[in-house]
């Protein structure tokens, strides 16, 4: 009998993956979709409890917009149901909330975005659900003689005195990131001390196949992957593995994309993950992107990027996406979600003080670089937000309302990319930098050709600064290869330049710009 052995590289699709990250509340409003109260006002100001009235057919009736953007796979903020607006409180992992239009709009959605060629990944929460999940309920009504106790980490003192749980303190406000302190202040674990989040027991075995069964059922349903919220937080050995396991055997091409904001490429040994969220690579792609423009109030907001998150000039930029990609293998490498922004952060253009050419400069670096690129909803119409509730604001279907300029850009730098295998799978290597600007190189590593059309090498340079900058570079194997550069929207006028017999050039680039040059 043949042994199956497991694959252990991410799916080969995935290093042709565009990704758009939809927040389901915020994005698209269907009148198809029953809603059974008052919304809060589509165009006025996002709050922390509102509901927008956003669902999945309201994204089903707006793919044109997708489509024409040139993505190929959505990223969707949990749609399961929840009594959240951005449902991380999940109730019941085994129903899509009626407010998105239940089951029947996520088959239309799955349906219709297939069909369309667009693959479809979940946002799956299975470190902690909400307390109005069923079995916390029924830990709730009945204390230690609820069979769901293990469900869950209970504080066995607060039982035997035959004290309730405090899942509705009297102060809710967010608790200090303080690990376990939940078990002696509400008697029970929650996730950053947060009572409205009961953390898993997932070293039950009973715990861990229902996530497991829940994962295989949405896979089997037509999900092309997961985005795995706080991975590293469930820390039960073998949990991650097992869960590979039992999404592959459904699909064997599903990504699977861990939320990791560090450095982590011990995760990344194929057991696991395919690929993590690239944060790391945002601070350097932001922090060069908006140089000086860089706000460090707004990027402050966030814990993480606090202190991270600090203007580059061309060779800091360059030191640090050198380290970034270093530290992963090429297929683990291939496999990262590159993004700009997130409903965890401040909003792209936000960071970089409004600045639109930080919107710029980002996009042209995010969409020639390896790894899989991320565009936040709406930022490739200029959106602006703070940290949340700011950041998930609803998206304006007005078309005033857009920075039509990025959104030429947007679509002009996803079809090159679309275009030129080399920037999705060849090599990169850094050519020079020197004060605002900085200039690599993606080919084809030793000499490789590829079939799939589209250039042989593409030389990116970018300039962060508010003055023109030269960049002169010096590479042997160039001599007498001659550039010409993509004409891009918002972008430099179109140039052409060549090498000298050492493999010599001067690029002169205008502020706050960047050139994208063909061999």
């Amino acid at each position: 009998m043949a042994i199956q052995v497991a694959r252990t590289d991410p799916p080969a699709w995935v290093t042709d993956a565009i990704v758009y990250q939809i927040f389901p509340d915020r994005f698209a409003r269907s009148p198809r979709v029953h809603k059974p109260g008052r919304l809060e006002d589509w165009d006025a100001p996002p709050t922390r409890h509102g509901f927008k009235g956003g669902d999945l057919l309201g994204i089903v009736e707006h793919l044109d917009h997708l489509v024409g953007l040139g993505v190929n796979t959505l990223s969707l903020n949990p749609i399961f149901a929840s009594a959240a607006n951005h449902r991380y409180h999940t109730y019941d992992y085994r129903q899509v909330d009626p407010l998105l239009g239940g089951e029947a709009a996520f088959r239309e959605l799955l349906d219709t975005a297939h069909q369309r060629g667009l693959r479809v990944i979940l946002d799956g929460v299975f470190n902690h659900a909400g307390r109005g999940f069923w079995p916390f309920h029924h830990v709730l009504e009945n204390g230690a003689a609820s069979p769901y106790l293990d469900w869950f980490v209970v504080n066995p003192e607060w039982l035997s005195s035959g004290r309730p749980l405090r899942a509705y303190p009297e102060s809710q406000g967010s608790a200090a990131p303080r690990r376990r302190e939940s078990l002696s202040a509400f008697g029970y674990r929650a996730w950053w001390d947060l009572p409205a989040l009961p953390k898993l027991n997932t070293d039950n075995p009973e715990v861990r196949e229902f996530l497991l069964t829940v994962a295989e059922d949405w896979t089997r349903f037509g999900a092309d992957g997961w985005r795995l919220d706080v991975a590293t937080e469930i820390e039960t050995p073998g949990f991650w593995q097992a869960f590979r396991d039992r999404v592959h055997a459904v699909n064997e091409d599903a990504y699977i994309v861990a939320e990791v904001w560090d450095e982590r490429p011990d995760l990344l040994d194929g057991s696991s993950y395919d690929g993590l969220m690239n944060y790391p690579l945002l601070t350097a792609l932001v922090g060069f992107a908006a140089g000086p423009h860089l706000d460090a109030r707004i990027a402050g907001q966030h814990s993480w990027l606090r202190g991270k998150l600090v203007a580059l000039d061309g060779p800091a930029f360059a030191a640090r996406l050198d380290h970034v990609l270093a530290a992963y293998p090429p297929p683990a490498r291939a496999a990262m979600l590159n993004l700009l922004g997130s409903h965890d952060t401040p909003r792209l253009r936000t960071m970089g003080g409004g600045d639109r050419d930080t919107v710029r400069l980002a996009l042209l670096a995010q969409m020639t670089i390896p790894g899989v690129p991320c565009i936040y909803y709406g930022d490739e119409i200029g959106l602006e937000g703070e940290m949340d509730p700011g950041s998930r604001g609803a998206f304006p279907w007005d078309t005033g309302a857009w920075e039509q300029e990025i959104l030429a850009l947007t679509r002009d730098l996803v079809a090159f990319r679309r275009a030129s295998p080399v920037l999705r799978r060849g090599a990169l290597r850094l050519l020079g930098a020197a004060g605002p600007a900085v200039a690599y190189l993606r080919s084809w590593a030793d000499g490789v050709k590829d079939d799939g059309g589209g250039p042989q090498a593409v030389l990116v340079a970018l300039n962060n600064g508010e003055s023109p900058a030269s960049l002169g570079l010096r590479a042997p194997d160039l001599a007498g290869t001659t550039w010409s550069s993509a004409a891009l929207p918002g972008m430099p006028q179109p140039m052409e330049v060549t090498a000298d017999g050492d493999g010599g050039l001067t690029l002169e680039l205008p502020p706050r710009a960047g050139v994208l040059l063909r061999q």
